[in-house]
């Protein structure tokens, strides 16, 4: 039996809503949480086309050859630094004319698993073997309205298409818990003289990854407690009278104590390391995640939180190196201490959704750019009014 994908009916409309405009297939992505028993997609939003790809398509014999993986793969990565804990990219949909209805399958099948590989090279966190690691690939045809939905295992290359269900349900996007933390960072990091060529960004993320593990065996303290993993999220609540519990609120407060305790049995080893230089990381993180009402467990609640403290912190990174380089800022004397600050986290609400989105903004940026990138990224208009500035400040 296949999994099942619980959709917002607004996806639905949405995807109904998509025209050809004579080309001969849209892409885009799907947006949502996997869970133990069924997934649920709460957004989509198709892949921008790229400028010359405008006429190429605009012919219904054009082959699915055309669809060009490193674009979309692209799309993908900008969209999943867009998303709070707990949500990622689950698969692709394709839109086609009822001409190409028959030469979809693999390009789905090619593009799926080069999203899931391009979004996992950076992440500093992986997948645990108790997770569903089935991503979804929907097809539609523009014509007949007819929709093919089916899963592959991102963990067996060689792993054939499976049939899944795909069910609508009205409401979904509001039936979410919010966890939210702020983290504070300081982190220090060496940069190593063992090779001049070596990259700061290389350097940095060796430094991150050494932080991750202090975040991953961090105690998460839930409104101020300190829960048995396996125990549900919602517990002491008040029944309804059908015995269900009754989400009196929506957030819960995460702390995270980070300290590293040794048992008398382990030993702690300490390394001299020649550095030519240093980057310190410092400031106020702040962090959102979100998990399905439906039976949380606590662990499924820490384990959001945690993913979203690492992506947070290693895309706001990515985000100044790439600024850095697109400006050719020139480097420092070694004897002189550079200042960077960190692009502040900007919270986005989505229309009819207790979800919030993100992105990432410089100081000088305007709000209008936000809105831009939002439109362009994932196809959603927000108000500038709406935009909820993290006020961090976090220096590099």
């Amino acid at each position: 039996m296949g999994r099942t994908y619980i959709v917002e009916e607004g996806v639905g409309q949405y995807l109904a809503n998509i025209d050809l405009q004579g080309k001969a297939f849209v892409s885009g992505l799907l947006i949502g949480q996997c869970s133990s028993q069924k997934d649920y997609v709460i957004l989509a939003t198709r892949t921008p086309p790229k400028e010359e790809q405008n006429e190429s398509l605009k012919h219904p014999k054009d082959k699915m050859d055309n669809l060009d993986e490193e674009w979309v793969t692209e799309h993908a990565n900008q969209v999943s630094r867009m998303l709070p804990g707990g949500l990622l990219v689950l698969g692709v949909f394709i839109i086609t004319t009822l001409e190409l209805a028959n030469d979809f399958q693999n390009a789905l099948r090619r593009l799926v698993f080069a999203v899931e590989k391009s979004m996992n090279k950076k992440k500093l966190w992986s997948f645990t073997e108790e997770e569903v690691s089935e991503r979804v690939t929907l097809h539609i045809c523009s014509s007949t309205k007819k929709i093919f939905c089916r899963t592959y295992d991102i963990r067996d290359p060689k792993s054939s298409a499976r049939p899944a269900d795909w069910k609508y349900q009205n409401g979904l996007s509001t039936s979410w818990l919010s966890l939210e933390c702020t983290v504070h960072i300081n982190i220090h990091i060496p940069l190593s003289t063992t090779a001049v060529s070596y990259a700061l960004e290389k350097n940095t993320k060796n430094g991150l990854t050494r932080w991750a593990k202090q975040i991953e065996n961090g105690v998460f303290l839930i409104n101020g407690q300190v829960k048995d993993e396996d125990c549900d999220l919602l517990q002491g609540q008040k029944k309804s009278s059908r015995g269900n519990p009754q989400v009196t609120y929506q957030s819960f407060d995460v702390r995270v104590l980070t300290q590293l305790l040794l048992s008398s049995d382990h030993r702690s080893t300490a390394t001299v390391q020649i550095c030519s230089g240093s980057v310190n990381l410092k400031g106020a993180v702040k962090c959102r995640a979100y998990i399905h009402n439906s039976k949380p467990k606590v662990k499924d609640a820490v384990q959001a939180i945690k993913r979203d403290i690492l992506n947070t912190v290693a895309d706001r990174c990515e985000i100044l190196f790439e600024d850095l380089l697109l400006n050719e800022i020139p480097e420092k004397k070694d004897s002189e201490k550079e200042l960077h600050i960190l692009p502040h986290r900007v919270f986005v609400p989505i229309s009819g959704s207790t979800v919030m989105l993100c992105d990432y903004k410089f100081g000088d940026e305007a709000a209008e750019e936000i809105r831009d990138h939002f439109i362009e990224m994932l196809d959603q208009m927000i108000q500038i009014e709406d935009l909820e500035i993290a006020e961090e400040i976090n220096t590099v």
